[in-house]
């Protein structure tokens, strides 16, 4: 690894090659292990509520804590059962192929981006979870073909999945469409839907989505290493060696074998689940969320693998991946029960609003919710303790409450560059050290941030 002092002189003396990989350099010397920037996370909010909240008790602040870290059990578990379903998706081998079939022909980074960015981004913006799936094998399939600098590659396919939060699985717009959800604050309080078509669809959401998608991937082919800095791997292929040690430990002419080479397990499944869905879309009801898209995917993985036992291999390997998180979520649990329960969130929220105008408060909004999801990434989950305060704000204030609350949503877009909570799942299934991946993505979290800012201001 080449260090600040002894940076190889880039072609053509770019400068702005230099100052990217002293970014580069930065994050891979000072970031530590997301599970200790977790801890070291924990420690600075805890220290933000008993500064900055009156009165604040040590009790307090522990019960805040102990209730966050096991109020986010369900939504871990949940987390996790996306990635193993998508795993199990994306290593079915029809799934490779095409995979394989859509990065044969890359070889440079330019096309490497040019096929990156958009496949990536649309999977984003139909489900996050299945843009994390894709980000994860893309780069993988891409890297097994191209010379290309792997920490590059997986930064760019995060960087595309980053526009998820403008699409159709964005909680924050999505609730607010729908009539008695409990987190539609903006119901509550004037009596009305904001329906999909002033939000997800509005041009001043659509336009940075694709802003941002469009000059990031010229950025990237701008920043792609050269020379001695470029760090390619060779990615194996692992399946099958789980596969083949556990198939052997049974006689395959014995009844458990039998049962294992069966397609009757996943016939019974699909059955399940494929009438559970027509009973929801028959009866109107049909909503695809958290739970919704775990079942998607674990009967298209079901499908793709043929043999129950195929699909519990596929998800025995993607167990592997899943370690690192496992830690994490509890930790951030932690942190966002702290900011909540003591109020320290609410303090931050409010704090903004009360500097803002009709004109700037879905800017305010905005900024509050990066510092927020910083802090704690939530997806979308800390619209509870912002939204009693910045939708109340937009009807006094004759704001556009579409904008307040949409200013929201597109905060975690781009904190989410900083925050290497949603980067763990992918790093992970890629097999790269997070270090190398957020030095890169520390530069679209600047030029989003712009673009988004942009759009809150000037676009209707």
């Amino acid at each position: 690894m080449s260090s600040s002092r002894d940076l190889p002189a880039l072609s053509g003396g770019a400068e702005h090659k230099r100052i990217v990989d002293k970014i580069v350099y930065v994050f891979e010397q000072l970031l530590p292990d997301p599970f200790i920037l977790s801890i070291g996370l924990t420690v600075l909010v805890a220290a933000l509520a008993v500064i900055l909240v009156p009165g604040i008790s040590v009790s307090k602040l522990l019960n805040s804590w102990y209730t966050g870290a096991f109020k986010i059990i369900a939504f871990a578990f949940q987390m996790v059962l996306i990635l193993l379903t998508g795993f199990a998706v994306a290593d079915a081998p029809a799934v490779r192929a095409i995979l394989g079939a859509m990065a044969k022909n890359v070889k440079t980074p330019a096309q490497a981006v040019i096929l990156l960015f958009p496949v990536v981004a649309i999977a984003a913006w139909l489900n996050w979870g299945l843009g994390l799936v894709v980000a994860a094998f893309l780069s993988r399939e891409i890297a097994r073909r191209a010379q290309v600098d792997f920490g590059w590659l997986v930064a760019g396919s995060y960087s595309a999945w980053s526009i998820c939060n403008n699409g159709l699985s964005s909680s924050i717009a999505l609730s607010q469409a729908t009539h008695g959800n409990e987190m539609n604050f903006v119901e509550k309080i004037t009596g009305q839907l904001i329906p999909l078509s002033q939000t997800i669809f509005a041009p001043f959401v659509l336009v940075p989505t694709v802003l941002v998608v469009v000059v990031m991937a010229v950025i990237f082919v701008w920043m792609h290493p050269k020379g001695d800095d470029l760090q390619s791997v060779q990615i194996e292929d692992e399946a099958g060696d789980m596969d083949s040690h556990s198939r052997t430990a049974l006689n395959p002419g014995s009844p458990a074998a039998r049962m294992e080479r069966s397609p009757l397990g996943t016939i019974v499944l699909l059955a399940l689940g494929l009438g559970l869905i027509w009973t929801k879309v028959a009866s109107h009801s049909f909503v695809l969320d958290i739970n919704m898209t775990i079942l998607i995917f674990l009967l298209v993985g079901l499908a793709l693998q043929g043999r129950p036992i195929n699909y519990a291999y596929a998800v025995r390997n993607g167990v592997r991946q899943t370690g690192s998180m496992v830690l994490q979520y509890p930790m951030y649990g932690g942190i966002m029960g702290i900011m909540a329960g003591t109020g320290l969130a609410a303090l931050i929220a409010k704090g903004f609003v009360n500097i803002a105008s009709s004109h700037s408060l879905p800017l305010w909004s905005y900024v509050s919710s990066m510092i927020i999801t910083l802090l704690v990434p939530s997806a979308g989950g800390h619209w509870a303790v912002q939204g009693p305060f910045v939708v109340p704000a937009a009807v006094t204030l004759h704001a556009s409450v579409a904008h307040t609350a949409m200013g929201v949503a597109m905060a975690e877009n781009v904190s989410n560059m900083l925050q290497p909570f949603w980067a763990v799942p992918v790093v992970a299934m890629a097999g790269i050290r997070l270090q190398r991946v957020m030095g890169y993505t520390a530069v679209t979290f600047l030029v989003s941030f712009v673009i988004y800012a942009a759009s809150l201001l000037f676009i209707p």
